[in-house]
């Protein structure tokens, strides 16, 4: 496919993006509002549409299609923010030290170059004959083969109970499916709440018709003649027509790390996004700062306003301020922002029918982390303002 945008550039180009979700278009639209004669390219192995990914979770019950997701072509916002976009090109290897990068499109020469490449779903290792229907969605084009999936069917397995898994769980619930999540966890959202608001989590679901089996996880995947199998670590088979894996992501970093970049569990990047090449930086889902990984929109748009600061010449660090997660769970909405790992404190937990407010503390009673449910997601802006900040 070509766009009137899209071309093979072999002279340089001052900024060159890899990638083309969320965290790749905000930067090019915070860079353009600082500087807008600077050439920039920007490089996709997809269609490079802009759209949002937090909705692919929620979109089956608002009857969105794929295409109906896309809230700008690629033409569009390569129109209106002066960006040539080569889309549909795959990025095989970076030369940091000549400046290149080379694509199936040809190769690309570049003065800064960002990494936006976002993350993969992590696969479970599975034995069984029908591994390959396990499904994920990671992108619009995994969206679009999941609802063409879903097309004939009547029940669906969610594997992982975690943010993306609860959020699909009561998605394709209230578009009518039948609903079983699997998960080793003892409780819904496990790494986001404590246990007392995962049960109201876990309550909530199944008054929506969802199924959770807790405590024990998926062992094989077999061909059945009403769809697939699943043998479960306890020895119970379940039987389900279509397998969605939600068990978490994993930053790609394989292209920076075969650069000869500096990565961990993403790439590491110091306060300006700038990885162990004085050039060539990250953002987003494959960016590390100072250890975290936080693969969430708000850091994501705190980073790209930096990112752009510091690339137009401006004096810029990286900040976060208390960050609340919002889980998108109509039947019980959930406000939390997490601890830190490792941080020493406990829960105190007040609940009544109407919601849930929790609270980590440390032993001198100082908020280090919250969770809150129905009504009580009123108090947000009150916790928030109480937290300190995620990176100071």
């Amino acid at each position: 496919m070509s766009d009137p945008h899209q071309r093979a550039t072999r002279g340089a180009s001052a900024l060159v993006i890899i990638g083309s979700g969320l965290a790749a278009w905000s930067l090019a639209r915070e860079f353009r509002k600082l500087d807008a004669r600077m050439p920039v390219t920007l490089i996709t192995r997809d269609s490079g549409d802009y759209y949002s990914k937090p909705m692919l979770s929620n979109a089956l019950s608002n009857g969105k299609t794929a295409a109906q997701l896309i809230s700008a072509t690629r033409s569009a916002m390569a129109e209106q923010l002066d960006v040539n976009v080569m889309a549909f090109t795959q990025v095989t290897a970076i030369d940091p030290i000549a400046h290149t990068v080379s694509t199936t499109g040809g190769t690309v020469a570049y003065r800064r170059l960002v990494l936006a490449t976002g993350s993969d779903p992590l696969r479970l290792s599975l034995q069984g004959d029908a591994v390959d229907q396990v499904l994920s969605v990671n992108d619009l084009a995994d969206y679009a083969r999941f609802r063409e999936t879903l097309a004939n069917a009547e029940r669906v397995t969610i594997i992982g109970a975690g943010l993306i898994g609860c959020e699909f769980a009561n998605d394709l619930a209230r578009a009518g499916y039948l609903v079983d999540v699997v998960a080793p966890d003892a409780q819904p959202l496990s790494r986001l709440i404590p246990p007392e608001v995962g049960a109201r989590v876990r309550d909530a679901l199944s008054c929506e018709g969802v199924r959770f089996r807790l405590g024990v996880s998926v062992n094989a995947v077999y061909e059945s003649g009403q769809g697939v199998q699943l043998e479960l670590g306890d020895g119970e088979r379940l039987t389900t027509q279509v397998v969605l894996s939600a068990v978490g992501l994993r930053p790609r970093t394989d292209l920076a790390r075969t650069a000869g970049l500096q990565t961990n569990r993403g790439i590491v990047v110091n306060r300006q996004l700038q990885s162990s090449e004085p050039d060539i930086y990250a953002l987003g889902d494959v960016a590390e700062v100072e250890g975290q990984l936080l693969p969430f929109v708000m850091p994501l748009l705190q980073s790209a306003r930096t990112l752009a600061a510091h690339l137009a010449g401006q004096e810029a660090t990286l900040r976060y301020p208390a960050m609340p997660i919002v889980v998108k769970t109509p039947a019980i909405p959930v406000v939390a922002s997490p601890p830190a790992t490792g941080a020493a404190g406990t829960w105190t937990v007040d609940s009544d029918a109407e919601g849930i407010v929790a609270r980590f503390a440390d032993e001198h009673d100082n908020l280090l982390g919250f969770a809150l449910t129905g009504k009580a997601i009123a108090q947000k802006t009150a916790f928030l303002n109480a937290l300190p900040p995620t990176l100071a």
